[in-house]
């Protein structure tokens, strides 16, 4: 076992080597049955030192993705679902990393991109082997535009990235992403955006807790644009 100072040089090294060669709700509960027993921690730790190094954003950052990991666990809890926590931890931490430089591909939606490139991230960072897969089509469906198929895990991102567009989160990531200085996206744009997504996610989801929860905050989102309709003057504008 690699002594603390050795493992952590070890970790730092393989984010940047792995950077260099591209270039060149609620919390979960404990009481979910698991499919298998995690792997060593040393890939979490590697890859949770990646995002947290280089997914920096206010709508999709690092706290999007811990966010999807924790509510994908809750949906999981609630349903009685079984799920292997190696796949959804890889997936939810990894989901948005085409969204970033050096990961990003102009002309490829940043699932395909970011499922293109798990086969080396992973690897890379000692990631079982056998799991990849699963990964990859977790992070290829997260977004509420696709159907996420069987895999459980696949369902679990799927539906817990669809709810942080919704309710308060959602108007807090939305609002997040609006150019202060009056360019694009502005502030009309966010607010459709959150009449589209109260209108769309809802029907996207396919867990029965993920539905439950969708209403919930559909709810708060449409109170927050009621509101905010009858306290400006342009709705549009602030």
């Amino acid at each position: 076992m690699n002594s603390p100072p050795t493992r952590l040089t070890l970790i730092v090294a393989a984010v940047f080597t792995l950077a260099g060669g591209i270039v060149g709700a609620a919390n979960g509960a404990a009481t979910v049955k698991r499919s298998t027993l995690p792997a060593p921690a040393d890939w979490r730790d590697s890859i949770r030192l990646l995002n947290e190094q280089h997914f920096k954003h206010t709508a999709w950052g690092t706290a999007h993705s811990v966010r999807d990991y924790d509510v994908s666990k809750w949906i999981a809890a609630t349903d009685h679902l079984t799920y292997d926590d190696d796949v959804l931890f890889a997936a939810a931490y990894l989901h948005d990393i085409a969204g970033f430089a050096p990961w990003e591909k102009q002309g490829v939606d940043h699932q395909d991109r970011g499922a293109e490139l798990m086969d080396s991230v992973l690897t890379g960072f000692g990631f079982p082997a056998e799991k990849i897969d699963k990964v990859k089509d977790a992070i290829r469906t997260h977004m509420p535009d696709r159907d996420p198929g069987a895999a459980v895990e696949s369902r679990l991102l799927h539906d817990a990235d669809g709810l942080d567009w919704l309710g308060a989160i959602g108007i807090a990531r939305d609002m997040s992403i609006v150019d202060v200085n009056g360019g694009k996206p502005d502030f009309g744009w966010a607010l459709n955006r959150l009449r589209e997504d109260a209108a769309k996610v809802p029907g996207s989801l396919v867990t029965k807790a993920g539905k439950r929860e969708a209403e919930r905050r559909v709810a708060v989102t449409r109170a927050f644009l009621k509101d905010l309709e009858s306290e400006t003057k342009e709705s549009g504008e602030i």
